[in-house]
């Protein structure tokens, strides 16, 4: 049953530090010892929680139990931000790139998505986040579930190709999916508009625009970030983006500091919906890491995401900033309501 959306849910102290306890023991891979390290306690403490953690059945495939922190951000964030929910992931100590917490999040929240069966045609998006979380998903049987690209596939290096990651995802769930076999960002508006009209992606694009569920990255706009990485755009690119001061990208789309939906060349090019057709859709996105805060504050602030899946660190920078004011409702409710 979900509490109110005005009350925080009650948290025992000694079932989070068991939650804790667990989590970096069977996710993190931690010896007991180190455990006790982590969470400054008494080995015989931490043998003692994860044996309760076990016992009370927070330990499936993945750590079930809330952590308090995580909770009270998690409420915090979806308050500041307009967001219908926010899973904040516990930290296991990564450093700035918080790859396998995240993973572990979201690959909780897709199985549970699945688990569910309410959506029939979930959207995905591309990155280094997004391919973490379907290395660790485990096998889900989904045989009435269809998975759809939501931005083109091809890339000049082969390593950032998302193909490989949504056959996966496929094969692990036995849903079926649909890939868009074209550049992300098309040469020009007038060519990105007969991509879309050839046979087979015009039949993928309107399965994208189905979906009740998109799940996606966020990048930052940076030299160093996915997208020059990955080959999607040139660095020459990213001085033009940041001049008219793109912090942030989703789907193709650009984002300023202050939530502002830049309109850009590349955004114009890019073989993605539309922002107003992004706006109709439940958005989804997974991201973190310190590199990331200012791009994720962007994205937050224009009011587009419907839930976010972040980590503990990256949540915590966030809570920090002042109060603010989004195009969402504010809303605060349980990681239940996704």
């Amino acid at each position: 049953m979900t509490p109110p959306p005005d009350r925080l849910p009650v948290i025992d102290g000694e079932a989070s530090l068991a939650t804790r306890a667990a989590w970096l023991y069977f996710a993190a891979g931690l010896t007991q010892s180190e455990v006790a390290d982590r969470l400054n306690i008494q080995s015989t403490k931490a043998h003692r929680l994860i044996a309760r953690a076990s016992r009370e059945g927070m330990i499936r495939v993945f750590v079930e139990g809330p952590v308090a922190e995580c909770v009270a951000l998690e409420n915090d964030l979806a308050q500041r931000f307009g967001l219908s929910f926010c899973r904040v992931a516990p930290d296991l100590g990564e450093g700035d790139l918080p790859l396998k917490a995240l993973a572990l999040e979201g690959a909780s929240f897709l199985r549970q998505i699945l688990e569910r069966g309410q959506d029939k045609v979930i959207g995905f998006g591309h990155g280094r986040t997004l391919a973490a979380v379907v290395e660790q998903m485990p096998q889900t049987p989904a045989r009435d579930a269809q998975f759809v690209s939501l931005l083109g596939g091809l890339t000049r290096k082969f390593a950032a190709n998302p193909f490989d990651v949504i056959h996966k995802l496929a094969e692990r769930t036995g849903a079926e999916a649909y890939l868009l076999p074209v550049p992300v960002f098309a040469n020009s508006v007038a060519d990105r508009a007969v991509l879309m009209q050839q046979f087979g992606i015009a039949d993928v694009f309107a399965l994208a625009r189905k979906a009740s569920l998109l799940f996606v990255g966020i990048g930052q706009v940076s030299r160093d970030g996915f997208l020059v990485s990955s080959g999607m755009i040139k660095p020459d690119e990213v001085v033009e983006l940041k001049r008219v001061g793109a912090c942030a990208d989703l789907l193709g789309h650009f984002f300023s500091a202050d939530g502002t939906v830049l309109d850009t060349d590349l955004s114009a090019r890019a073989t993605s919906m539309s922002m107003a057709d992004l706006r109709k859709h439940r958005i989804v996105a997974i991201a973190g890491g310190p590199a990331k805060v200012t791009a994720l504050r962007g994205v937050l602030r224009s009011g587009v995401l419907h839930g976010l899946i972040i980590d503990e660190a990256t949540a915590k920078a966030l809570a920090t900033d002042k109060p603010e004011t989004t195009s969402g409702k504010t809303r605060s409710k349980t990681r239940k309501d996704t």
